[in-house]
């Protein structure tokens, strides 16, 4: 006998998203979130550095069915905080949730077609719980640990070295030297906030990334919410940028040399002639090979201009007592270095998956439809897109989540599960961006299948089709009424 119908883990943003779907779609199921940190909010209660933000605009980032309603599209930490936790309240999730509370093992038994969760508990011995169906909302990185490289000399090293993934509260860099490694989407927001108040801020990059200036209010949808209805406002934004955002991709893989051209000379708008643009912002890669990153009106490039911070390209040949060593033979004094390095990444919240007593890897599963992965029933996972913003796919994904449930119920199925037989669909890595947080763990990750459904199509448009709108009884699904199931 189950306890509940559905558990889902983790109360991020796709969580919490997930059990507003279910209420919306599946009233009456039984289900509990888990979330292993003490609060909701995922990324968004965890990240506390100087100036987090999103790098993606709020009217595609936030959830279908809940308008954002904040002036700005790229929006403050505390602010996508606040939109969670309130929609949450709006839904009555937030009295699912149950904190402290980390799924460590989910064992299936075909028997009874039921999951029986091992979760640790802060506050005492083990517990199990037994369900249906397990939706997988944890995200991708392990949120005890930030990925920290091994700095040579950094034991010599006499200021502070800290990582943003736990940005101390008490750490006060008005009037220092800080230097910011790293050139990705954190570092690009770290440096004009801290840069506010620093003494100097130098970003030191081991290569370029691609940096674009986006205004943080979308104007056109401030005029649509004066004309219309706030839910439609919303829903023209979202298809707006949505479209504006598959076409910028496209014409970026199809076009990359001339995309090149147009970042740099855009760059080199903002900035003039006094930067070196080949040295400092000509990446190696094609855009969108990694993802672009955001400065909300230009305001990395506005602390380059005024010379409140500075951008080296260099590599570390070791830390000193003062500051970093560079190759070159430069060296850069710093009273704080942030390590911007990237995350430590960690599929499925490291869940060790059983199916009838026999070990399930997740490296040898292939994703059906980028939300289930093959041989583990009665299991979504939500996972977003790399080119987009995450939770685009994520309501697709919850939505199909919902409409699988009621199919279930209303033929008398117990558990579902998708199976690869087809010996000709060749895999291929699940995440194809080659961003080093990714290839450092792209081995930890399930494969993706050369062609539909095993292909992850990082096209919002495409998996609208196949996951809103196709039929579940596909040839790679299989459903099963289970001896002695009581659903």
């Amino acid at each position: 006998m189950a306890d509940v119908d559905i558990v889902i883990i983790g109360a991020g943003l796709s969580g919490i998203g997930a059990a507003c779907h279910l209420e919306r779609n599946n009233p009456g199921k039984r289900y509990l979130i888990l979330e292993s940190r003490a609060a909701m909010g995922g990324t968004w209660d965890l990240f506390r550095y100087p100036g987090v933000r999103s790098d993606s605009d709020m009217h595609t980032l936030g959830y279908a069915f809940k308008p954002w309603g904040d002036k700005k599209a790229i929006a403050d930490g505390d602010d996508i905080l606040s939109y969670i936790r309130e929609t949450a309240e709006q839904y009555g999730v937030d009295s699912k949730v149950r904190y402290g509370q980390k799924v460590t093992a989910a064992a299936w038994d075909s028997a009874t077609a039921c999951w029986t969760l091992t979760i640790a508990r802060g506050d005492g011995e083990p517990t199990s719980l037994v369900c249906r169906f397990v939706y997988s909302c944890t995200g991708y990185y392990n949120y005890d640990a930030g990925h920290m490289p091994d700095f040579d000399g950094v034991e010599d090293f006499q200021g502070r070295l800290v990582h943003p993934q736990h940005w101390p509260q008490d750490l006060d860099y008005r009037d220092r030297q800080v230097v910011v490694i790293g050139s990705g989407a954190t570092a690009i927001t770290l440096v004009p906030a801290m840069a506010k108040t620093a003494a100097k801020v130098t970003m030191l990059q081991r290569s370029p990334t691609y940096v674009v200036s986006q205004p943080a209010v979308d104007t056109s949808a401030e005029r649509l919410r004066r004309w219309l209805p706030a839910v439609a406002a919303y829903s023209l934004t979202r298809w707006k940028n949505v479209t504006l955002q598959a076409i910028t991709f496209y014409f970026s893989r199809r076009y990359p040399e001339l995309v090149k051209r147009l970042l740099r000379k855009w760059v080199g708008l903002q900035l003039g002639d006094k930067f070196d643009l080949d040295r400092h912002f000509s990446p190696r890669y094609n855009p969108w090979d990694q993802r672009l990153c955001v400065a909300p009106d230009g305001d990395f490039f506005r602390a380059l201009r005024r010379g409140a911070a500075a951008i080296v390209t260099d590599r570390i040949s070791a830390f000193t007592a003062k500051g970093i060593q560079l190759e070159s033979g430069e060296h850069l004094d710093a009273d704080i270095v942030v390590s911007a390095t990237g995350l430590e990444m960690l599929p499925f919240g490291g869940i060790a998956f059983t199916v009838d007593d026999r070990a399930m890897p997740i490296p040898e599963t292939l994703a059906y439809k980028g939300m289930m992965l093959s041989g583990l029933p009665n299991l979504a996972v939500a996972v977003g897109y790399t080119n987009a913003s995450w939770t685009l796919k994520c309501d697709l994904t919850s939505d199909y989540v919902c409409r699988l449930l009621n199919y279930m119920d209303r033929r008398g199925y117990s558990h579902c599960v998708a199976m690869h037989r087809d010996g000709d669909v060749a895999s291929t890595p699940f995440l194809d961006f080659s961003s080093g947080y990714i290839t450092r763990a792209v081995d930890r990750f399930p494969r993706q299948g050369t062609r539909s459904p095993w292909r992850l199509r990082q096209n919002y448009l495409l998996d609208l089709l196949g996951l809103r709108f196709a039929s579940l009884n596909d040839s790679a699904i299989e459903f099963h009424r289970a001896p002695g199931s009581d659903g």
